[in-house]
């Protein structure tokens, strides 16, 4: 697990079907510092959250396949909690 901050959202009309129904995020992963750590993520949101949250990411693929229920999906990425301020 690891703090993101939410930088954005993509949207696709062309994507894998696994994604179809799905919140897409751009989330920034962060240091404990709140510094930027390497590029940002495309991300599954399963919670609800919104541009500028601060969020947990998971990065177990495993679990992510078994929330979109497709074994093949190219998910990594899932938003799975927001953090208190």
């Amino acid at each position: 697990m690891q703090i993101g901050r939410v930088i954005g959202q993509a949207v696709s009309t062309v994507k894998h079907p696994s994604f179809v129904g799905w919140k897409l995020l751009l989330v920034q992963p962060l240091h404990e510092r709140r510094t930027p750590d390497g590029d940002p993520v495309l991300a599954v949101d399963a919670v609800g959250a919104g541009n500028n949250d601060l969020v947990v990411l998971s990065t177990d693929g495993a679990w992510a396949r078994n929330l979109v229920k497709e074994r093949k999906s190219p998910v990594r990425w899932t938003v799975i909690g927001l953090c208190d301020h």
